[in-house]
């Protein structure tokens, strides 16, 4: 039998995936298998490595993908075979979290076993709606309670006549379902019936509801508006204070649901960028890029790259797999003769060129195939020797400009784009936004083959974002609506593009 492994409870915080501890994220991005919960932790998961292993732990009303048996012993199993183990929970370990269960599961057997807390939602959903649970005006302590059990069965072990005399905040988690009895046993038991409560549904994340209200309304409040589960109810003062809602003026993208269709790797930029101008991000990789280990072409072009006369790329995909092939012989930028021209199809792939060491000798304005035909001119190509390095599904449209002007064209294939398929609760949600991006063709077809006939009327819900002419084509082809393309087809065009004032009337 091999080393035992180790388990980590690790915190995911609320649901901001800003909030995990910079320890939790270390360990989540190094660890071989990943159990994760339902709530707080789906925006995490693309932190983890490649390979690694993710189990959904995960609890839903009428759904249990794991029994906290089975969690238990999934966990033991894996530390014994040796792995790193994250169990990654919503919320801190500890705080209604049923991690002192598992660690004492796993301490049973003689595992190992480390503990990171984290922010729970019980603080961390009233101070991203501007309740802070304590303020020395108004209230010094505040209680946790969980509201899961019913308060009108006779053998609860919560007592709330005896919270309701309890001076300070209570703060009430997994409570919706009984708000209405809560409320009723709290006035009950002495608590006054005009006492503020506010609740937060989806607290800290793009989606954060909040309701003000009073012990006497705040159930019919949150019927009335559709506010539910999963949400924090605090009651107190402090709900009542004012002038605490640091999240206005509203951002740009506030409350918009927004798909981001790249391939996971290349996802971040775009989602990082809609994400701090207010939108909420449904990852929803379509796509996977996949480098081409080896090939003839590949062997040839590197082996005469000072033969040629332009090298052109035409995407940063292309340049990164380059210069992994030529790090592979122990290459690098100085590979290109000075006489050689570098050509990027836009900024994007000239600043991956310039992050290798290489600049850009030509870039054209628009930043397409024909723009480096456009950019090229009358220039007189015949004899030219020209490396174009691109994806295996390029089109071929500057290919056969090239050689009609006379150049010999060498094309080498440098990697694939494969299609990738999301779970069936991931396309769910995409088809639940209001937004959807497409950053290049294959993103659209790809995206389109996933949607079921039964599905696709769905489909006419959604505003459709296309990053340029190309894409756009694709996507009317496939019988989507473009409903805006960026002028500017970059990842700084496209979210300009979504960001016009005009864009969601």
């Amino acid at each position: 039998m091999g080393t035992p492994g180790i388990a980590y409870l690790v915190g995911a915080g609320p649901g901001d995936p800003g909030l995990i501890t910079v320890r939790g994220m270390n360990l989540l991005r190094t660890a071989d298998v990943v159990v994760a919960d339902r709530l707080g932790t789906d925006r995490l998961l693309a932190e983890c490595r490649d390979g690694a292993e993710i189990i959904d732990a995960g609890k839903a009303p009428g759904r249990v993908a794991l029994t906290q048996d089975q969690i238990n012993a999934v966990l033991v199993e894996k530390v014994r075979a040796g792995w790193c183990v994250v169990r990654l929970k919503g919320g801190d370990p500890f705080v209604f979290g049923r991690g002192g269960e598992e660690v004492q599961a796993l301490l049973r057997e003689g595992l190992a076993v480390e503990v990171v807390p984290g922010i729970t939602s019980a603080i961390g959903a009233p101070a991203y709606a501007g309740v802070p649970v304590t303020h020395r005006a108004v209230s010094t302590s505040f209680t946790v309670i969980t509201g899961h059990e019913d308060p009108t069965k006779e053998s609860e072990q919560t007592d709330w006549d005896a919270l309701a005399k309890i001076p300070g905040t209570l703060v009430i988690l997994m409570g919706m379902g009984r708000l209405a009895a809560i409320c009723e046993r709290l006035v009950a038991g002495g608590r006054p019936f005009d006492q503020p409560v506010a609740v937060v549904q989806w607290g800290t994340t793009e989606r954060q509801r909040v309701v003000h209200g009073t012990l006497a309304t705040i159930a019919d409040d949150c019927a009335r508006v559709g506010v539910g589960s999963p949400a924090v109810t605090v009651v107190g003062d402090v709900a009542g204070l004012p002038d605490l809602d640091w999240r206005t003026p509203r951002r740009p993208l506030d409350g918009r649901r927004i798909v981001v269709t790249r391939a996971r790797a290349q996802a971040s930029e775009l989602r990082d960028r809609l994400e701090a101008l207010g939108a909420e991000v449904i990852e929803l990789p379509v796509i996977r890029i996949v480098p081409v280990v080896a090939s003839p072409e590949i062997d040839a072009a590197l082996d005469n790259l000072a033969d040629y006369d332009d090298v052109i790329l035409t995407s940063s995909n292309g340049v990164r797999c380059l210069f992994d092939q030529l790090s592979k012989r122990g290459l690098d930028a100085r590979a290109f003769e000075t006489a050689t021209r570098i050509i990027a199809i836009g900024p994007g792939t000239a600043d991956a060129l310039a992050g290798s060491g290489v600049r850009a000798d030509l870039v054209p304005e628009r930043f397409i195939a024909e723009g480096i035909l456009d950019a090229l001119g009358r220039e007189d190509l015949t004899g030219r020797r020209m490396l174009v390095a691109r994806a295996r599904e390029a089109r071929d449209t500057l290919i056969e400009g090239l050689r009609e002007r006379g150049a010999t064209v060498d094309v080498v294939a440098l990697y694939d784009t494969v299609t990738e398929t999301p779970s069936a609760n991931d396309i769910a949600a995409a088809l639940d936004a209001d937004t959807v991006t497409f950053t290049a063709s294959s993103t659209v077809t790809s995206f389109m083959a996933l949607i079921a006939p039964a599905d696709r009327a769905k489909l006419a819900e959604l505003r459709v974002v296309s990053i340029g002419p190309v894409t756009s084509e694709t996507a009317r082809t496939a019988g989507l609506t473009v409903h805006t393309e960026a002028a500017e087809h970059t990842i700084p065009g496209l979210l300009r593009a979504i960001c016009s004032p005009t864009f969601f009337l």
